[in-house]
Parts: C-alpha cells; sequence; structure tokens
C-alpha cells in the first residue's frame, strides 16, 4: 500500500462522502450519515442531528474540489483548509487501531474533523506526489471518483456497477465486431 493505513483510511472515507453526492444520493437521512460514520470508523463527536447531516453534505464540493486536484493547487487548498481550524495532531490508539495521527480534538464537530483529516491525508499524497491515485470514474456516465490503491493501479471504476457495466459493455462490442 502507498499510503500509511490511517491516511488509507481517511482518502476512503472522503472518495465515499464525495460519491455519496453521485445518483444515487447515498447521504440523505440523518441515519445514512450514522452508517457513513461507523463504516469509515471516525470516533468522537456525532450529534446525530439534520444540521450535522447538512453540514457533511456541504463538504462534499470542497473535498472533491481537493481529491482532484492537481499537486500545487491541493498543497494550497490543503493548507487553506488547515489554516480555518483548529488543529492539534497527536498520536492515539482506540478501537483495535494501531498508533495513528487524530488532528483535531475529539469533541470538534464532525464536519471540522472530516475536513481535517483528509486534509491530513492529502498531505501525504502531495508529499509522495500520488496524485496518479485519485481520479474521476473511467465509465463515461459517471462522475464518481476512484481511489487506486492497487499495486498496478489498475482500477478505473468507483464501482462494481460501473465495473460490470463497461465488462459487459466491451463483452457486447466484442461478439458484435
Amino acid at each position: 500500500m502507498p499510503f500509511a493505513h490511517d491516511t488509507a483510511v481517511e482518502l476512503r472515507a472522503a472518495v465515499a462522502l464525495v460519491n455519496s453526492a453521485e445518483p444515487p444520493e447515498t447521504l440523505a437521512t440523518v441515519a445514512d450519515l450514522d452508517a457513513f460514520f461507523r463504516e469509515h470508523g471516525y470516533t468522537g463527536r456525532h450529534d446525530r442531528t439534520a444540521e450535522e447531516l447538512a453540514q457533511v453534505r456541504a463538504l462534499r464540493p470542497r473535498l472533491r474540489e481537493l481529491l482532484l486536484a492537481d499537486r500545487d493547487t491541493a498543497a494550497g487548498l490543503v493548507n487553506e483548509l488547515l489554516a480555518g481550524v483548529p488543529v492539534r495532531p497527536r498520536l492515539v490508539r482506540h478501537s483495535g487501531e494501531d498508533w495513528h495521527v487524530h488532528a483535531t480534538a475529539d469533541d470538534a464537530p464532525l464536519s471540522t474533523r472530516i475536513v481535517v483529516e483528509t486534509a491530513m491525508a492529502m498531505v501525504d499524497v502531495v508529499r509522495e506526489d500520488e496524485h496518479s491515485r485519485l481520479a474521476v470514474c473511467a465509465d463515461p456516465d459517471c462522475q464518481g471518483m476512484v481511489l487506486d490503491l492497487s499495486r498496478n493501479r489498475s482500477r478505473r471504476y468507483c464501482s462494481t456497477a460501473c465495473t460490470n457495466r463497461n465488462a459487459q459493455a466491451a463483452l457486447r462490442a466484442r461478439r458484435a465486431g
């Protein structure tokens, strides 16, 4: 894996959050946010309110911009995002996870923690010059994001649905040809 475990976890969560805006919407209710929180291993404050849901949903365009930015633009965006929040990096261990970095207080709003954790993950992407691991889905009818953590950088589609749809189309084209 090209990144530390916590960086990969945060990048997966950020891509999932960004992709939740793609049809069909998958972050529409507080229950959806609860599931997102659990699935991506977030800890700390979680208000479970419509306001918190709105704050998290509002992050999606900004995080998409950050994740798809070129290296120099991403560096500037990371600095801008981190300048706007209280950042206090520290090493923590919890929930069966080994030592990893938390960079803001556990009682900070969930949207703040998502911004900080995504920005910190992008620090590693920028430093390692690994922007090619983040892309838009190769399906021409999809705008979902792809995070490719494979060794051979072969992931092209954001989901199994897009992969299957394109594989079927390629098969039909080969049979027709």
